[in-house]
């Protein structure tokens, strides 16, 4: 009985002397197991950046927008424009389906000034609850709160970018900016949100509603209460489309138009947006599997190709083994190992490059939306564990078939 040591040495002989054959099938193999782990690599790092991207506007946030709404149901050629109005946010925050809910007004036209520079960006007046819907973090001092509205407090809290502009290596906390020629103190900042170019986020400077209302109102005439958009969530996320027709009811009382007519309301509803796309990414992993199981079903024809010539040609070996006192157990053991070595180790050598890969990927900002490719376990251990399967079985099937023969028998074999 030869130990595992002369086994194992036995084995690399035989891979050695068929030094093309065994390349190109540990090449397949490789090539399958990498392309199909860069592959679903690719669509998990998709999956994420958009899950990410969705995360930063807030967790179950919808949005209304002032709309058109038709004289005429259907027909939006009579259809007449209308704003929101702070009596449809209050009314909107008491509807039973309606867990939280936030007015705000939006100008873009307001100039900001510092001692060390000037900057525009979107300027939103708000109320406190907005961080509660809103993904809002803090990179020092605070949020809005219930007094700044109830007192009209003079307080703003800046982006990323536009802290950056307006105090260049300064401290922004506790200083003031004139907005408009209005002087107000920074009482809060934020980290850098998004990632790559995409700045409006960072662009922003948030004070209180009232403060809002009272000095930069919305332009224009019959404008008055008028708000820019509500920000709002559901009582319950598997109930959102509930509270969007309390909502939409709500808006067509106040205003006299049908509220069934979907075509009034201009909103975006985050909720139904990640089902839509999570049911995107559910298509395009199955079409991504498929593939991937095209690609290491080719790889594994190739491998069980290769181990049932190999096994074929080498049965006069066998036969002198057995002749030679061989038993079959110890010929199926030789041919299990080799197609084990062969098939694990180049399963092994793919995964490593495409780890790799995915390593290098890393570090480069993809587009917007877009993660870098993300190595996924059960894929791998799937892929390597099928096609080192496939293998062994192609392995020890015809092995099994010579070591059956009498010597005699598998020595004429050609």
């Amino acid at each position: 009985m030869r130990t595992v040591t002369d086994i194992f040495g036995q084995i690399f002989r035989n891979l050695w002397a068929h030094k093309l054959r065994s390349f190109l099938t540990m090449f397949g193999i490789a090539w399958g197991v990498g392309s199909l782990l860069l592959l679903v690599g690719v669509g998990e790092g998709f999956r994420s950046g958009n899950k990410r991207e969705m995360a930063e506007f807030g967790k179950d946030i919808m949005f209304l927008f002032p709309g058109r709404a038709p004289a005429v149901q259907g027909n939006m050629s009579s259809a007449r424009s209308y704003l929101l109005t702070y009596q449809d946010y209050l009314d909107i925050r008491r509807a039973p389906d309606v867990r939280t809910a936030s007015p705000l007004i939006s100008r873009n036209d307001l100039r900001t000034v510092s001692e060390y520079s000037n900057a525009s960006g979107e300027v939103l007046g708000t109320e406190p609850q907005l961080n509660e819907i809103s993904y809002l973090p803090l990179l020092e001092g605070r949020w809005i709160n219930d007094l700044d509205g109830q007192q009209r407090r003079n307080v703003v809290v800046l982006g990323n970018q536009l802290m950056k502009t307006l105090f260049p290596g300064h401290p922004a906390l506790g200083a003031y900016i004139l907005m408009n020629g209005l002087r107000f103190e920074v009482i809060g900042t934020m980290p850098h949100l998004g990632r790559g170019d995409n700045m409006w986020l960072n662009n922003r400077a948030y004070i209180p509603f009232s403060v809002m209302a009272a000095n930069f109102p919305i332009k224009g005439e019959n404008h008055q209460n008028s708000i820019s958009f509500v920000e709002y969530q559901p009582r319950v996320t598997a109930a959102h489309k509930i509270a969007q027709q309390e909502v939409h009811k709500i808006v067509g009382r106040n205003h006299g138009f049908d509220s069934s007519d979907q075509n009034a309301f201009d909103e975006w509803d985050s909720i139904q947006e990640s089902k839509m796309v999570g049911t995107i990414f559910d298509v395009m992993n199955m079409f991504l599997g498929a593939v991937g199981m095209v690609t290491l079903a080719l790889g594994a024809i190739g491998v069980i190709n290769i181990m049932l010539v190999a096994v074929t040609e080498r049965t006069p070996e066998i036969g002198l083994r057995k002749a030679l006192g061989a038993t079959n157990r110890s010929i199926l053991f030789h041919f299990f190992l080799e197609g084990l070595l062969l098939t694990l180790g180049s399963g092994l050598l793919g995964l490593m490059f495409a780890g790799g890969l995915m390593g290098l990927m890393g570090g480069v900002q993809g587009p917007q939306g877009f993660d870098p490719p993300k190595l996924v376990p059960m894929s791998a251990m799937l892929a390597i564990g099928s096609l080192t399967l496939a293998g062994v079985i192609a392995g020890l099937y015809p092995a099994r078939k010579a070591a059956m023969l009498q010597p005699v028998e598998a020595l004429r074999q050609e």
